[in-house]
């Protein structure tokens, strides 16, 4: 691969088998650039966040991320190679679009509904949402949270009335009547369907304590949280309540706007049943290193106040925290508690379950995103839930697709990131259960690969400063091959160009 300028902008020409192809240079994700990715059988994976990309058509075939890439004619004339497209402002067009930075509220949702447009579906589209936004970025809600809707709206008012998709806000479902195929909602205003997809997504866990009610304590979940959370956070104490992605985001980017930050967790090391405890320090240590106080181990046990306002955060370790702004991130349960009549399956846990083609037990019935549990390929078929914004996306395409009968499984890698301090811990695979992991780098200098093992399999990978390890990685889950422990454990990575298990 390799990227070229074409004097009113740059693309990216690729040669694989012999073939030459010639695309945007850009993810139209976030901008990454695409010559830094990993080329593998036709398809390019995007280096920052796992999209990926047919070489030959510019299609999108993974997530995150909406758009395909433009794709230009290729000649060969005497060994020299030309990049030409219809018209030259083409061009420069595609490559501008494709750098701004958007994604979406309801993943699942959105990616559905294009899926449908694009796969010629003519008929009423409609999308309902609690939300008063049309779909927005809801991971930069705490990566970026002096953000406002417009800034990170993934597609503007007019894109819905062009390809006529009705977005009804500030809509809440309240029950499902299959037998009769009606929505009902909230208002009891009542809606019939034909086919039917429930994106629900999950509901923040509250705190229980004593004083819960208090002002100023906040679960991140609209741009107006997040936007007030930081006006009320300038030059004040914070506490963030749960080591959780969300809290440590927002705890990351609190650091230069707040007096003080600090953060309560039940565990010993943030992030230890997901990364491990030795990444896990090494990001705590980082934390530390930026001014931010951990108090693990221990729990809030009552919320002090003043005049109605948060003012104390009391510790069941008996510490006194001030505190002006409390966020709380200790998880979230699956927003299906309207569904518990339905006869839609859901688990014990409130999680609708779907097959491989996101089919709920009820015919024309679909369920995605981080409300369902699905059968994973990458791990035998495992019903698990993956609540994160690419599997998000692969969910609403696929649920497109089979309510249009094309009978598409689902046979995505999950991949993910996190940013705090500039910096970006990037995740593929599913390591629920993992029994060791073998590390490779320098966690002091926070330059590591982390390969999370069970028995004598790689089942996920993590990493910083070491990209694109984690998309060579999510490549060859992609392909189906067997990462063996012994192939990380020597540091020999032949395996990656398929010449290990």
């Amino acid at each position: 691969m390799r990227e070229v300028d074409l004097g009113c902008g740059k693309a990216l020409l690729i040669k694989e088998n012999g073939e030459f192809y010639a695309m945007g240079h850009k993810c139209p994700h976030y901008g990454a650039p695409l010559v830094k990715g990993v080329l593998s059988k036709g398809r390019v994976r995007c280096p920052w966040h796992g999209a990926c990309f047919n070489i030959s058509t510019g299609d999108i075939e993974d997530f995150p991320g909406l758009d395909s890439l433009p794709r230009f004619q290729v000649k060969i004339e005497k060994e020299k190679v030309y990049i030409r497209a219809s018209k030259q402002n083409d061009i420069l067009h595609f490559l501008l679009r494709n750098c701004v930075r958007i994604t979406v509220l309801s993943a699942a949702g959105l990616v559905c509904a294009e899926t449908l447009r694009q796969e010629g579906f003519s008929d009423r589209i409609v999308m309902c949402t609690m939300d008063r936004h049309l779909p927005y970025d809801r991971p930069k809600l705490s990566k970026s949270m002096d953000s406002h809707p417009e800034q990170i709206a993934l597609r503007p008012k007019e894109f819905f009335c062009t390809y006529d998709i009705e977005v009804l806000t500030e809509m809440q479902v309240a029950a499902v009547d299959i037998k009769n195929k009606i929505a009902v909602f909230k208002d009891g205003f009542k809606m019939e369907y034909n086919k039917l997809l429930i994106a629900t997504g999950n509901t923040p866990k509250a705190l229980s304590c004593k004083g819960k009610e208090v002002e100023n304590v906040f679960n991140i979940r609209t741009p107006e949280d997040a936007n007030r959370v930081v006006k009320l956070a300038t030059s004040k104490n914070v506490v963030i309540v749960g080591a959780s992605f969300l809290g440590m985001e927002v705890a990351a980017y609190l650091t230069e706007r707040a007096h003080s930050v600090s953060v309560v967790e039940l565990e010993e090391v943030p992030f230890k049943k997901f990364f491990g405890e030795r990444v896990g320090r090494a990001v705590m240590k980082m934390f530390e290193n930026n001014r931010v106080k951990f108090y693990m181990q221990t729990e809030v046990s009552e919320l002090r106040e003043q005049e109605g306002k948060l003012k104390e955060v009391v510790l069941k370790s008996g510490k006194v925290l001030r505190a002006d702004v409390c966020v709380v991130g200790i998880g979230a349960v699956p927003a299906t508690g309207f569904l518990k009549q339905s006869g839609i399956n859901i688990d014990s846990k409130g999680f609708i379950i779907v097959n491989k083609m996101m089919q709920t037990n009820i015919p024309g019935v679909f369920a995605a995103g981080d409300a369902v549990t699905f059968p994973l390929a990458l791990r035998n078929n495992k019903k698990v839930n993956v609540p994160h914004w690419q599997m998000a996306h692969m969910h609403g395409r696929i649920a497109a697709l089979n309510m249009l009968a094309h009978g598409m499984e689902i046979s995505t890698v999950p991949y993910l990131w996190t940013a705090m301090f500039g910096k970006s811990i990037r995740y593929a695979g599913h390591g629920e259960g993992f029994d060791d992991v073998v590390i490779q780098g320098d966690l002091d200098e926070l330059k590591f690969v982390a390969f999370y093992t069970k028995s004598d399999e790689v089942v996920a990978v993590a990493s910083m400063n070491y990209d694109p390890i984690v998309s060579k990685v999510a490549e060859v889950l992609a392909a189906g091959r067997t990462i063996r422990k012994r192939d990380v454990e020597t540091g020999d990575m032949s395996w990656l160009t398929g010449k290990g298990s």
